[in-house]
């Protein structure tokens, strides 16, 4: 099959500036006359002819709606642009933590490395005809492309005129195993599909334990629950969890990976992961059966994570404390120690508690995984972790749902390793009550008030960044809410100097720091189309271990009630309740 180069005319389309997972948008604006088209050329144009030509690209992404078109059009202008080879995850599925994996550690049958990759997915978001669609490009370190590559991708996108597509090339089938090749102006275009899990699977058994956690999971008295919310997960979740460590195909709940998630909505939480957490015995309606020990669930993407135990929610800022504190004893791949830990500056402090008693290094960064990804490059930091379901190691560059369950697991085992026999089973809530004994206990909430008029939201952060330039009047202030809270020692607006390259964030968020440890922390997110999101995140830090057993908003009333009062929110969003409680 020999093909032709062919450009075609185009105008630039607006909006096409992506964020820190790429550029998102419903599926119906993708499938707009030259939409992707613009887009992907753009990228080939931001990254050069010298990156481009003679290069190895992974395509593929988490099986959503319009995945199997695209990426037979990525297909098509990579060969047009000179690209050498493409590789694509058997029926186009490639979890985002598995790209990551596929780009640091596999060779093709050819002996070819891979230069980057384009990643399908919308994360979290759902998907269908009618819902969403994304597109994000990865480089060689398996991490995602740093803002001078997406500005300058945004910028094209801006002056477009043409792109190159392959003429006579047909459609590859992606179902099947194995290499296609083709031929055209500057030579062969080859075009290797492989299977989705082999390297993803490789790295895991290299990090973990297989072997204990087998026993753990083959042990009667330890039951386990995974969900895969019909995202990409599923297509590792039987390979990992029944063949290599022997759970029973039971556990597995919404495996199957599906182009509409089954009608749901992929993200792991307590709202959206309904069936598991009935399952797990935390939904509104108490289950005859006993819950199982363990439960897990995973996003669209398979990047995030929740972890449950019976009856019991692990928040992700203390599941990412506990993972580190542990991760020495349980995880053979940290056995010789962190070399530093980070989390992103909304995550609770919990973290920051460990390391300071384990003597780590400990990094405190803005939202968004590149900045851990540059802490890794540069051999500083080994687990890190952000409070909306994101957990990792240096092991890749994106945050991975699958990991975290396998390090939950082997903490497990550890922990358990001399009463599968016999005695009591050391659970989930067991591990988290001892670790807030030692280490003290950060009660911690998020309240969401999404669509708030723009104009409102940007004075109330204003005023509150007003309020930080005198602590004694903010110390009054409080003091008139409520005598029993704490004393505000420090108020900033938070800003990261990356201690590798030198780059300054600013305007991170809006902080509050207490005297004994408590927070509050206020962002501002995405003035869209639909309008601003406030979040403010509570956290009321609690070392007295005779108290870290209490109810969550309990503990938490004194400092939501200053929260609230001290940022006027109902005055300047009109809102007497947030959208969402986290």
């Amino acid at each position: 099959m020999v093909f032709k180069v062919a450009r075609v005319e185009t105008t630039p389309i607006d909006g096409q500036k992506p964020g820190t997972s790429g550029l998102r948008k419903k599926v119906k604006v993708f499938k707009q006359p030259h939409y992707l088209q613009n887009f992907v050329q753009s990228t080939f144009n931001a990254l050069g002819a010298d990156k481009v030509r003679g290069a190895t690209l992974v395509v593929s992404g988490d099986g959503r709606y319009y995945s199997k078109d695209a990426i037979q059009i990525i297909i098509k202008m990579a060969a047009a642009n000179g690209v050498r080879r493409i590789w694509v995850g058997q029926n186009g599925l490639l979890s985002t933590p598995a790209v990551s994996a596929v780009i640091r550690e596999r060779v093709g049958p050819d002996g070819s490395k891979a230069n980057g990759a384009f990643i399908l997915t919308a994360s979290h978001n759902p998907g269908g005809p009618n819902e969403d669609f994304g597109i994000k490009y990865n480089m060689e370190n398996g991490g995602p492309a740093p803002e001078g590559i997406t500005d300058k991708i945004y910028s094209n996108t801006t002056t477009i005129k043409e792109y190159l597509v392959a003429e006579g090339l047909p459609d590859v089938d992606i179902s099947t195993i194995g290499v296609t090749s083709f031929s055209g102006p500057e030579g062969q275009f080859d075009v290797d599909v492989f299977d989705s899990a082999s390297d993803y699977v490789k790295l895991m058994k290299s990090i973990f334990d297989f072997q204990s956690i087998q026993k753990l999971l083959s042990s009667p008295k330890f039951t386990f629950c995974y969900d895969a919310l019909h995202g990409v997960a599923g297509a590792y979740a039987k390979r990992i969890f029944v063949e290599e460590l022997g759970a029973k195909e039971s556990s597995l709940l919404n495996c199957v990976p599906k182009e509409d998630f089954g009608g749901g909505h992929p993200d792991p939480n307590l709202t959206y992961a309904k069936e598991l957490v009935a399952r797990m015995g935390l939904g509104k309606t108490n289950t005859e059966q006993e819950p199982p020990e363990f439960g897990a669930a995973a996003d669209g993407d398979a990047d995030r994570n929740m972890i449950l135990g019976k009856r019991f929610f692990v928040t992700p800022s203390d599941s990412v404390a506990i993972i580190a504190a542990n991760a020495v004893q349980a995880i053979p791949y940290f056995s010789g120690g962190l070399k530093g830990v980070a989390r992103s500056m909304p995550t609770s402090a919990a973290l920051d508690v460990v390391a300071k008693n384990l003597n780590l290094k400990f990094f405190e960064v803005p939202t968004g995984w590149k900045f851990f990804g540059n802490l890794m490059d540069a051999g500083m930091c080994s687990v890190c972790g952000e409070e909306s379901f994101g957990t990792g190691s240096d092991h890749i560059r994106e945050k991975d749902g699958i990991w975290a369950v396998l390090a939950w697991l082997s903490i497990l085992a550890y922990k358990n390793k001399d009463n599968l026999g016999g005695g009591k089973l050391v659970s989930v809530e067991d591990i988290v009550r001892q670790h807030w004994s030692t280490y003290g206990r950060h009660y911690y909430t998020r309240y969401d008030y999404e669509n708030v008029d723009a104009g409102g939201a940007k004075e109330l952060m204003a005023y509150l960044v007003k309020l930080q330039s005198s602590l004694s009047e903010v110390n009054n202030i409080i003091k008139g809410i409520r005598s029993d809270v704490s004393k505000v020692v420090n108020a900033d607006e938070f800003e990261y100097k990356d201690p590798v390259d030198g780059s300054i964030s600013k305007h991170q968020g809006i902080r509050y720091l207490f005297e004994d440890g408590s927070r509050l922390v206020f962002r501002l997110s995405g003035t869209g189309s639909e309008g601003a999101t406030i979040r403010l995140y509570i956290e009321q830090y609690e070392k007295d271990s005779s108290k870290t057993g209490r109810d969550s908003q309990e503990a938490l009333a004194p400092l939501v009630d200053v929260a609230l009062k001290l940022s006027k929110m109902k005055e300047f969003t009109g809102r007497s309740a947030p959208t969402v409680i986290t």
